[in-house]
């Protein structure tokens, strides 16, 4: 079981640390990288999974799970804001946007194999529309609509559902262009993370560590949920232990900082949230592949 859980994650860390090592020893500018990212390469990897994935009722369950894991945490972190006085606009996110994009599509294919994808991007993309909707209504006092549906994403995970749902065929060629294109995602994603892990500070450490601590008991919660009252089958079964205790997605910082909620502790949430993933994600994994 241990070598098995080291040969699934190895490949992940491994592009984590060349990323950390770009950061740190030639400092380019990610923005960019980033934003060519988000707006052609996650959009194709998003197009070419959905519009090719069997799309019936059978995905009610693994839809429900989905907003399960994403809404509950941010429910449970009311009271828990409450009574710990801290900024709901700032703490919820991290625990309801995790990182399903960098850190997930690549463990879950690595770990479940090509099988995994298209649930995975499914999941991705449930999260991502509700960052971009409901995240956007956290912190802005504005109406997020007209955001969300010039979100390169969302228009293609719509175009894909269309598609698909319609019955039209899409362009042989067309579609392995988007397969091509969508392919630099995840390992951009991944180096991309690995450059933000330079930006990390000591000062930091004790926001990291609370926030980790309530994102798994969170997620936890999240998981007991989905375990007990949605039929799953086996694999997104195990793909849910992982997604629902996932660290904060890196987006959280870059619309903590847009709207000014608090950036620099958002920032450690998410830096130390993703750098403990190195301790977390092998017993999540462990867990996980004990309920095959």
């Amino acid at each position: 079981m241990v070598e098995q859980v080291v040969g699934i994650l190895f490949p992940v860390f491994a592009l984590v640390l060349i990323g950390f090592s770009v950061g740190r020893w030639l400092k380019p500018d990610f923005k960019p990288i980033n934003r060519i990212n988000m707006d052609a390469f996650t959009p194709a990897l998003v197009f070419s999974s959905l519009v090719a994935m069997p799309l019936d009722t059978n995905q009610l369950p693994l839809l429900s799970a989905s907003l399960i894991s994403v809404l509950l945490p941010g429910l449970l972190m009311i009271p828990i804001c409450a009574i710990s006085k801290l900024r709901f606009k700032a703490w919820a996110p991290p625990h309801m946007f995790r990182n399903s994009g960098n850190l997930a599509i690549p463990l879950f294919t690595y770990t479940f194999g090509d099988t995994a994808l298209a649930p995975a991007v499914l999941l991705f993309v449930v999260s991502a529309c509700l960052h971009i909707s409901i995240g956007l209504a956290l912190l802005s006092d504005g109406n997020p609509i007209k955001q969300v549906v010039k979100m390169p994403i969302f228009l293609a995970a719509s175009a894909a559902l269309f598609l698909n749902l319609s019955g039209i065929g899409v362009w042989s060629p067309l579609y392995e262009a988007t397969v091509l294109l969508g392919q630099a995602a995840v390992p951009v994603m991944l180096l991309s993370l690995g450059a933000q892990m330079c930006h990390m500070r000591l000062s930091g450490f004790r926001i990291g560590v609370l926030c980790t601590l309530q994102s798994l008991s969170t997620g936890a919660v999240a998981f007991a949920v989905i375990y007990w009252f949605v039929p799953l089958p086996t694999l997104e079964l195990q793909m849910m232990v992982l997604f629902t205790m996932l660290p904060p997605a890196v987006m959280n910082y870059l619309f903590a900082e847009r709207f000014g909620v608090e950036p620099t502790k958002v920032a450690s949430m998410v830096l130390f949230g993703n750098f403990f993933s190195l301790i977390t994600l092998p017993l999540l994994l462990t867990f996980a592949l004990s309920l095959g």
